[in-house]
């Protein structure tokens, strides 16, 4: 008994510190953003669309679109491909891919930002430049950031793909599908609590990313006409200039960063109503 109590201690504790953890940061981030917020301006700091410290003027919405665009491309990129994989892994491929592809996939997790970031600037920015301008630009981002989110969305899918009763691919052969329509129409839908939350990693990932967004997105801190023209995303924005900026410029770049974590606060609060609603 008193062993169970010391765990149930020590795993509460942990709990309670993961809590203190978002609690904390929250009270750091929001007590700096909303005083500079209502001293900017909320619709001028939002909305506006010239970001010139110098000359005092802190609108975030080309970062703000330049986020939200490079994300939803590499997650419409991203996401394909990764379940692809997940089920290809799971229900099609032999013992010897999987030895292969599955230590390949955990290797593209252990990879650190930055040598993505280097491979990008190396070898997707002079294939892009060959199509239009120096080739950072926000597809070459958003390209650079499907790779990235790849193992994340497949290793997280293929787990709960395996977690799956095989009887249910068993009862669908026996009625008749073919392996492929089972797969898709059985075992897919079954498993798609762990999918969604495959992809709620895979969108953090790739809206929390910073310095391979940075060495290959052109980082201009404008509101681009084109896919194929440079961005700046909030990530980038204040690691650009965190290292030199002070007073209201430093403010301005923190309430950036209070703005990005309500974005991801949000994103999984819509994806766990949208998960609620299914069950």
């Amino acid at each position: 008994m008193k062993k169970e109590r010391l765990f149930k201690v020590i795993f509460a504790t942990s709990a309670l510190f993961s809590v203190v953890a978002v609690g904390v940061i929250s009270i750091f981030l929001f007590a700096s953003a909303i005083p500079t917020i209502a001293e900017i301006g909320p619709l001028k700091f939002l909305l506006g669309t010239t970001w010139k410290p110098g000359s005092n003027l802190y609108g975030i919405l080309p970062m703000i679109l330049g986020s939200i665009v490079v994300t939803l491309i590499s997650i419409i990129i991203g996401v394909p491909l990764g379940i692809a994989t997940a089920l290809y892994l799971t229900f099609f491929a032999s013992n010897k891919v999987k030895k292969v592809m599955n230590p390949s996939v955990e290797l593209l997790a252990g990879i650190p930002s930055v040598v993505y970031g280097f491979f990008g600037l190396m070898v997707l920015v002079p294939i892009m430049r060959t199509v239009t301008g120096n080739g950072k630009s926000i597809l070459t981002a958003s390209i650079l950031l499907s790779v990235m989110i790849l193992p994340t969305i497949v290793t997280v899918s293929q787990s709960s793909l395996n977690a799956l009763d095989p009887a249910l691919l068993e009862g669908a052969l026996a009625l008749g599908d073919s392996k492929e329509r089972a797969v898709l129409r059985v075992m897919m839908p079954a498993a798609s609590s762990g999918i969604m939350s495959s992809v709620v990693l895979g969108i953090g990932r790739s809206i929390g990313e910073t310095m391979a967004v940075v060495m290959v997105a052109g980082n201009q801190p404008r509101i681009p006409s084109s896919l194929l023209e440079g961005a700046r995303t909030m990530t980038a924005n204040i690691v650009l200039e965190m290292g030199y900026a002070a007073d209201l410029h430093r403010e301005a770049l923190l309430a950036t960063g209070a703005v990005l974590f309500v974005f991801i606060l949000l994103i999984n609060l819509s994806f766990s109503l949208i998960r609620r609603k299914k069950k």
